[in-house]
């Protein structure tokens, strides 16, 4: 039986990966020519991904893919996404080309304020502390002024501080709730410093204000941080054209085929089970392009599902309608991220990504990633009421079943041609495999 290990952080890298692969693998020797295997040969890039986080032992890769034929409010954009899963950057280029020959996409962002919270126990009257908070605020700013300098010189800051009252809901509990502008800085450290600093100034000042009551001059800070649902942080894409333009497949006229989009983005509004999946196809395409850039796709994704269920049910985050003979397919949802910061200055591909994209602002990068997650969930849904969604997906996920089978370079080529007329299910290219072995 294992044993916990003391002082794992302080061993070398090295010593890490004897004391694992030890202890918790079958072939000590195989793990670590594995782990090895991922390093970087370039010793400084090595150490910069060493230094991203904790205990590191090797690097995880993922594909870097690019997406072309993206136009977005008149400019052409080739999309870098990085991704595991196959068929999603061929689906989004997929329907970059469909609508680059029906005017692209149009983009606009609706807000960019971010949100970050003091979390505090108060046990007083309401009116004593509201008074107090209003008396408060100027203070509060000025405190945090060491802080907001610098982003206040780029046009960001400190938008506004309110108190909520939340006791209702929790006995005792109300919030600072606060907004901030980062501009190209996604803001976590800038958000939590001001939250930090608010809370700080708070309990100092409760402590002395003469209009509270002995036992009222004690707030509780119970915690200060950034909320990653940011509703006033929103980013709209859309596509249009002509119903008469939506001649995707020689089965449906193009009147049916808009109608049957836009009948199944209705069921993704209405019905949960839909919707979810129908979102995380849409989050395929984003979280690819958020990781492609050193993003958080973690809070991403967190905000969109919450952003999802903002009306108390669970539902779809695009909308598909006819107007006047025209169809419009559209997405709105929040992204807060960053294009200055964290890795996007110290990750090599990160910086790449950034370059192909043209050097983005943060509101720009909203717009693209927007339009990825647009674009994923045409085409998934496309595939969805005229084929199928696994005649596509299953022939991009060829490649990987035969790998899986261990098949050599000539095989594949053969079964990757045989499967170009045939329907590549696991099944079907387990037999075509065995027959070309056998």
């Amino acid at each position: 039986m294992n044993k916990p290990v003391e002082g794992f952080s302080k061993l070398t890298k090295e010593q890490k990966i004897d004391w694992l692969t030890t202890n918790y693998t079958e072939d000590s020797e195989s793990a670590k020519k594995l782990l090895q295997l991922y390093w970087n040969p370039d010793t400084k890039v090595q150490q910069l991904h060493d230094e991203f986080i904790e205990n590191t032992v090797t690097n995880y890769y993922l594909p870097f893919g690019i997406a072309p034929n993206f136009l977005i409010n008149d400019k052409l954009y080739a999309i870098p996404m990085a991704i595991e899963e196959s068929s999603v950057v061929a689906a989004a280029s997929k329907a970059a080309k469909f609508w680059l020959k029906r005017g692209g996409f149009k983009t606009k962002i609706i807000g960019t304020e971010k949100v970050g919270q003091v979390h505090f126990i108060f046990k007083g009257k309401f009116e004593k502390l509201s008074r107090f908070i209003e008396d408060l605020r100027p203070k509060l700013i000025e405190n945090a002024s060491s802080i907001t300098r610098n982003m206040e010189k780029r046009g960001g800051g400190i938008t506004s501080i309110e108190l909520r009252d939340k006791t209702d809901e929790l006995k005792d509990y109300y919030q600072l709730h606060c907004t901030f502008e980062t501009l190209d800085a996604m803001g976590a450290n800038f958000i939590n410093s001001c939250l930090e600093s608010f809370a700080q100034t708070l309990e100092n000042e409760a402590a002395q204000y003469g209009s509270f009551a002995a036992d009222e001059r004690h707030i509780e800070v119970v915690m200060s941080i950034l909320s990653n649902y940011v509703p006033d942080c929103l980013v709209r894409a859309e596509v249009s054209c002509p119903v008469s333009q939506m001649n995707i497949d020689h089965r449906l006229s193009p009147h049916e085929f808009a109608k049957k989009m836009v009948r199944a983005v209705e069921i993704a509004k209405i019905e949960p089970f839909r919707a979810v999946t129908h979102n995380k196809g849409i989050m395929n395409g984003i979280d690819a392009v958020v990781l492609a850039t050193g993003n958080d796709f973690r809070a991403i994704e967190a905000a969109a599902h919450a952003y999802a269920s903002k009306n108390g049910n669970y539902s779809s985050l695009t909308d598909a309608k006819i107007e006047d003979d025209i169809f419009s397919f559209s997405i709105e949802l929040p992204l807060a991220l960053g294009t200055v910061g964290g890795l996007t200055s110290l990750h090599p591909l990160v910086k790449l990504g950034l370059e192909i994209l043209g050097k983005p602002s943060a509101s720009e990068l909203m717009q693209i990633v927007a339009v990825a997650g647009l674009a994923q969930n045409f085409a998934a849904v496309r595939s969805l009421v005229t084929t199928g969604i696994q005649e596509g997906h299953m022939k991009m996920h060829l490649l990987n079943i035969l790998n899986q089978l261990g098949a050599t370079d000539s095989e594949k080529n053969t079964l990757v041609d045989y499967f170009k007329t045939h329907a590549a299910t696991h099944n079907a290219v387990v037999e075509a495999f065995e027959k070309i072995r056998n």
